[in-house]
C-alpha cells in the first residue's frame, strides 16, 4: 500500500508541522506554539519566510527589533504559560543567529522551552564562504551556529530535507518533557530550506501533548517520607518546579496539614500567596529575615522543584544544622541529587500529594510552627517600613516597589538582573501563581522589557508591569516598538540611578573603589543626562518622568485603564538597599592588594568562607 505524500520545501514542512502540535489548557485543545518571532535576512527570508507567510493566519509571525530580545519575549511567553505553550524564533545566519545565543543560555539555565530556527550556511557548500559565514580553518563542518550546542538541550543541523522529520519529533519530546525541558536549536541550511521533498501526510497529523507527571520511585519515596517523619525543624523550599507543575494548591495543603514553613526561590516566588501564614517569603542571599532564620536551624529541607542555586543556599553557608538532610523532590535527577540530597525524582504535585498521604496524622512540633509565625511578623514589620510612602528626594528601590505595589495591587510584575530583583524577592507581595515573573537564573540584563511583551501576549487580560533600571533599559529597550506595534497594554517603570548601582554596591562591599559603574565614576568628558521619557515617547509609548513617589503612585493608578505602552521614569538613590534579611554571598575578594579596604574585605571573606558546607 503506497503512502500518501505531499510535496513541500523543508521550511514549509517545519511550518506545517508546528501548526499541527496542540495541547490542552482548561479543557480546551489549543495550538502549543503561540507564534513565531522572526527577523529575516538572506539566510532565512526565502525559505522560512515564504513558509511562514503561507500559515500566517494559523500561526502568527511577530517581527522583533533584535534577535536576542525577541527570543526573550518568547521565553517569557513560555514561562508565563507555565511551560504549557511556547514559541519559535527564526533568524538569518551570522550575527542574527549569534544574538540568540544569550537567550538560549537563559532558557537553558531556567529550563524554559523555546524553538530556535537560525539559518545556516549552504549544505552543498558551492557558494562558500557566503555572506556572514564564520570559517573554521581546521573544520569545514563548523558554522556560527555551533555556538548553540552548549546552550541547547537538543541541537541538530539539517543538511537534507528528510532529516527534519526525526529532528522535529525529537524537538517536541524535549520541549514538552518536564525533566529535559529547555531550548532546542534546529540549524537550517539555507539551500535545504528551499529544497522540496515528498513528505508523508501522516507526519502532519494533529498531535496533542499533555504534561507528563512522573511518579516517585518506591524506595526513594519511602526514604523521603521517613526523613520527614523524623524531622524536628523541617522547611520547604519552593522552586519554579512548583509553578510549572501547577502544584500551588498541593503545596499549601501539605504545609498546612503538617505545619511546615515554606520559603521561595526567585523562580518559585508566588507559589504561595504572600499572605499565607506559612509563607516565610524569599530565602537565601536575597531572603527575608524570617526565612533565613528558619533555614539556619532546619534539620530537613524539602527542596521542591529547585536547582538550589547559590543565591538560594547563601553559597552553601546558610544551613547551619550539623544534622541537615536535603530531600530533592524534582523531575530532573541532576537537580534531585545535588549536594548529597536524598533524591525523590517525581513531579512536584504528584510528589507532594503522595508525601501528604504518607504523613497523614503527622505534624511537626507546634513550637517550630509558632517560631515561624513570630519570625514572619517581625519581617512584615521591617518590610512595611522599607516600602512605606515617603517624600524623600531620591527614593530607594524598596520605596519605589512600595509605590508600584500600592498603585497596582494585583499586577503581574516582570524584572531581571541587577539590584531590583533582590529587593523584589524580599518585598513584592505576590498574590497568585505566576504574578511574579523574574529572570534571575541567568541574571540577564535586558530581559525585562522584552519579557513584559511576552508576558502580555501570554496573559492578555493581566495587568503587566515591568520594573527596570536605567542600565538594563539602555542595554535593550527596542521591544517597546514591538509592543506599540501590536497594541499591547504594558506599563514600564524605569528606575534611574545613573549607572549600574547594584554592581557599584557589590564593588564597595568587596573593598573596591567606586569605579566604572556609576556614570560619575567612569572615564568621561560630559556626564550623560539621558531623557528616558523622551526616548520611550519617540518609540511610540506614552511616557512621563515623575518627580516623587506620590506622583508615581498617582500616575500608576490613573494609567490602569489606559491602553498601549505607558512608561514612567523616576530618579532613585544608587546606594540604599533594605538592611533587614539577606545573607552572605561568595564573591571572591583579591588575596593581595595595595588598598587597605580590599585587604580588610579579604579578611572578612576568609572568615565567612568557614561557614560554607563543602559537598
Amino acid at each position: 500500500m503506497s503512502q500518501k505524500t505531499i510535496q513541500l520545501t523543508m521550511a514549509q514542512a517545519v511550518a506545517r508541522f508546528l501548526t499541527a502540535q496542540k495541547t490542552v489548557i482548561d479543557g480546551q485543545t489549543v495550538p502549543i506554539f503561540g507564534g513565531v518571532w522572526a527577523i529575516f535576512g538572506h539566510g532565512n527570508v526565502a525559505g522560512v519566510g515564504e513558509a511562514l507567510h503561507g500559515i500566517k493566519d494559523t500561526l502568527p509571525t511577530y517581527r522583533g527589533q533584535n534577535e536576542q530580545s525577541m527570543a526573550h519575549a518568547a521565553i517569557a511567553y513560555a514561562k508565563a504559560n507555565f511551560r504549557q505553550r511556547f514559541m519559535a524564533c527564526t533568524s538569518s545566519i551570522g550575527p542574527g543567529a549569534l544574538n540568540m545565543v544569550t537567550a538560549a543560555a537563559l532558557a537553558h539555565v531556567n529550563r524554559i522551552p523555546i524553538l530556535l530556527l537560525p539559518g545556516d550556511v549552504f549544505a552543498n557548500r558551492l557558494p562558500d564562504p557566503v555572506l556572514q559565514q564564520v570559517e573554521d580553518f581546521g573544520d569545514g563542518t563548523i558554522s556560527a551556529n555551533d555556538c548553540f550546542k552548549p546552550v541547547s538541550r537538543y541541537f541538530d543541523r539539517i543538511t537534507r530535507p528528510e532529516q527534519i522529520m526525526p529532528a522535529l519529533r525529537r524537538t517536541m519530546q524535549v520541549l514538552t518533557d518536564p525533566a529535559e525541558c529547555g531550548p532546542v536549536t534546529l540549524s537550517l541550511c539555507q539551500d535545504v530550506q528551499a529544497e522540496a521533498y515528498d513528505y508523508p501526510e501522516s507526519f502532519f497529523a494533529e498531535k496533542v501533548w499533555v504534561p507528563r507527571r512522573i511518579m516517585p520511585d518506591a524506595d526513594e519515596f519511602a526514604t523521603a517520607a521517613a526523613a520527614l517523619k523524623l524531622a524536628k525543624k523541617p522547611v520547604i523550599i519552593a522552586g519554579g518546579g512548583v509553578l510549572y507543575s501547577q502544584a500551588s494548591e498541593s503545596l499549601a495543603a501539605f504545609a498546612e496539614e503538617h505545619g511546615i514553613p515554606v520559603m521561595e526561590t526567585q523562580a518559585g516566588k508566588s507559589a504561595l500567596p504572600h499572605d499565607h501564614e506559612l509563607n516565610m517569603g524569599s530565602v537565601g542571599v536575597t531572603g527575608t529575615s524570617a526565612a533565613n532564620a528558619l533555614a539556619e536551624e532546619a534539620d530537613v529541607v524539602l527542596a521542591v522543584g529547585t536547582r538550589l542555586q547559590d543565591f538560594t543556599t547563601g553559597s552553601w553557608a546558610l544551613f547551619k544544622n550539623e544534622d541537615l538532610k536535603i530531600i530533592g523532590l524534582n523531575v530532573q535527577v541532576f537537580d534531585a541529587m545535588k549536594h548529597n540530597a536524598l533524591p525523590m525524582v517525581a513531579d512536584a504535585r504528584v510528589g507532594l500529594e503522595a508525601l501528604d498521604a504518607a504523613l497523614m496524622g503527622w505534624q511537626v512540633d507546634s513550637s517550630w510552627t509558632s517560631k515561624a509565625l513570630r519570625e514572619k511578623e517581625v519581617w512584615l514589620g521591617a518590610a512595611e517600613v522599607a516600602t512605606a510612602a515617603s517624600n524623600v528626594e531620591l527614593p530607594s528601590d524598596a520605596q519605589v516597589i512600595g509605590a508600584v505595589q500600592r498603585g497596582r495591587e494585583n499586577a503581574t510584575l516582570v524584572c531581571a538582573a541587577g539590584g531590583l530583583p533582590g529587593e523584589l524577592h524580599k518585598l513584592w507581595r505576590a498574590d497568585a501563581p505566576g504574578s511574579y515573573h523574574l529572570e534571575y537564573g541567568f541574571s540577564t540584563m535586558g530581559y525585562e522589557i522584552a519579557a513584559g511583551l511576552g508576558v502580555a501576549l501570554a496573559k492578555p487580560d493581566a495587568d503587566t508591569i515591568v520594573m527596570v533600571g536605567d542600565g538594563s533599559y539602555l542595554m535593550m529597550n527596542s521591544e517597546i516598538v514591538s509592543a506599540v506595534m501590536l497594541g499591547i497594554k504594558l506599563t514600564i517603570v524605569v528606575l534611574d540611578n545613573s549607572g549600574y548601582g547594584c554592581i557599584n554596591r557589590l564593588q564597595m562591599a568587596t573593598g573596591g573603589a567606586n569605579f566604572n559603574n556609576l556614570f560619575r565614576d567612569t572615564r568621561h568628558q560630559t556626564m550623560p543626562n539621558v531623557d528616558f521619557a523622551a526616548h520611550a515617547a519617540a518609540m511610540g509609548a506614552s511616557a512621563k518622568k515623575v518627580a516623587s513617589l506620590a506622583e508615581l503612585d498617582t500616575a500608576l493608578k490613573e494609567s490602569q485603564s489606559q491602553t498601549g505602552v505607558s512608561v514612567f521614569v523616576i530618579d532613585t538613590d544608587p546606594l540604599i538597599t533594605t538592611d533587614e534579611g539577606g545573607h552572605w554571598w561568595d564573591v571572591a575578594v583579591p588575596e593581595v592588594s595595595d588598598r587597605p579596604q580590599v585587604n580588610s574585605a579579604r579578611e572578612a571573606y576568609v572568615k565567612a568562607l568557614k561557614a560554607q558546607r563543602a559537598g
